[in-house]
Formats: C-alpha cells, sequence, structure tokens
C-alpha cells in the first residue's frame, strides 16, 4: 500500500495547506480516508475529476467531510458527470446526520450521488478490496472513529481527531504506519478532543506500532527531534 498526504491540516488551514485526506492506493484501488475543505481541488491537480474507487469518513467536524458537498455538485452538474462516483462510508447515523444539513448545506446532493454506506464500530468491513476497522476515539461529544485498513498484509493506522484513550492505543496496536493527529501544545482541560505531541509519542510506544507520522499539527508548533511530520503532498509507503 502507499498513502498519499492530501491535506493534513488542522481544524484551520495551515498556509496554503488542505485539511484532512489521505490516499490510499494499491495495484490501482483508491481508498481515500476523509475529505476535508482542500482536498478536492487538491486531487484535481492530479486529473481532471478524481477517480476514486471509496470515501470513508471519521466523523463529522467540517474539516473532516466538508469537500464532500462540492464533491456532489461536481458529480451531479459540472466536471465530474461522466466520471463514476465513490463508494461513500459514513459511521452509523451519518445518512439521518446529513438529512439534517441539508437546509444549510444542500448536504442530500452527496446522497444522491454516493453510494452511501454506514459502518458500526468494530465491526470489520470491505471497500474496494481493503479491509477496515473503525475504533471509537474519544473526541469532545461527538461519536467519531479511527480507522484501521489492511490489504492482509500490511496495515495502516489513522487515529483522525482524538484525545488519549484506550481505542486509540487497540488502534494502532502493532501496524506498519500510525498516522496520529498531535494538535495541540499543552493537554486540554475538562472534555478533551486532540493529543500533544508527547501524547501522540506515547500512544505510538504504546502500541508498539512500527512508524509514526503525525498529522493534523499547526505548522506553528515544533515536534520533537526525530519526529516525522506530515505535509501535503507526502508520499508513504506502509
Amino acid at each position: 500500500m502507499r498513502v498519499q498526504v492530501v491535506g493534513c491540516s488542522p481544524a484551520w488551514p495551515n498556509p496554503g495547506g488542505a485539511q484532512s485526506g489521505y490516499l490510499v492506493e494499491e495495484d490501482g484501488r483508491r481508498l481515500l480516508l476523509d475529505c476535508g475543505p482542500g482536498v478536492l481541488p487538491r486531487l484535481r491537480r492530479l486529473e481532471g475529476w478524481p477517480r476514486i474507487d471509496a470515501i470513508v469518513v471519521t466523523h463529522f467536524h467540517l474539516d473532516h467531510w466538508g469537500d464532500l458537498v462540492p464533491w456532489a455538485f461536481g458529480g451531479l452538474f459540472g466536471a465530474g458527470r461522466e466520471v463514476p462516483a465513490p463508494e461513500l462510508w459514513l459511521p452509523r447515523g451519518g445518512v439521518q446526520t446529513l438529512h439534517g444539513l441539508d437546509p444549510v448545506l444542500y448536504a442530500n446532493a452527496v446522497l444522491e450521488l454516493f453510494d452511501v454506506h454506514e459502518y458500526e464500530e468494530r465491526t470489520p468491513f470491505s471497500a474496494v478490496g481493503f479491509e477496515l476497522e473503525a475504533y471509537r476515539m474519544l473526541h469532545y461529544a461527538l461519536e467519531s472513529y479511527g480507522l484501521r485498513v489492511s490489504d492482509g498484509d500490511r496495515t495502516l493506522a489513522y487515529s483522525a481527531d482524538s484525545a488519549p484513550c484506550s481505542g486509540l492505543v487497540n488502534l494502532a496496536r502493532n501496524a506498519d504506519l500510525f498516522l496520529c493527529e498531535a494538535t495541540l501544545a499543552q493537554p486540554e482541560q475538562g472534555i478533551r478532543g486532540h493529543l500533544t505531541a508527547d501524547e501522540a509519542l506515547e500512544t505510538f510506544e504504546t502500541a508498539g506500532a512500527r512508524r509514526l507520522v503525525v498529522i493534523h499539527r499547526p505548522d506553528e508548533l515544533p515536534l520533537p527531534d526525530g519526529v516525522e511530520r506530515a505535509f501535503d503532498g507526502l508520499e508513504l509507503d506502509v
């Protein structure tokens, strides 16, 4: 498997950056993990309209799914009309969530274009030949998931957004590549939703994953020496 970091900004974009989107490719199969603002135009730089087989959304904070709406408009009325629409995998209750957002965002266009499915916590599912499993993360009061992706040989763990929790450690257990968020300079007080760099490192070491790449981090925040930081356009072998 190969992973291309399409966008890795936190909830506000880094200068010139796109928000969350990670393209997993193998043998011509293309799976996109999250689709935040800026991801669609980045993909369009590579080809006139993205030919993606499946998209999996981890949660409904806008920086992780916001470009699905313009993708739907382009697929229904614009440059994507002749391109097959991807499968779209949403967390449990995702269809109802999109219906509720329709009066403001015209989100029902997403349901019209994409072949929509819902996944369940810790229930393996297949998307375009990849095996996935969703682990519940601690992300404020929102139902949010990290994703474990396997081709049967190698395993990618993608935290999406999470504070420290047992689910995050289990997600990353013995993974070949761990894409882990580290949004914060200091731990939050009260209910939590994100990690510091030290917490990401601790999770990585506890889980026994083989390689850590930090994502969802503001450019202004440094990382400890030797810790890999993602950037838009980075390509990684799993």
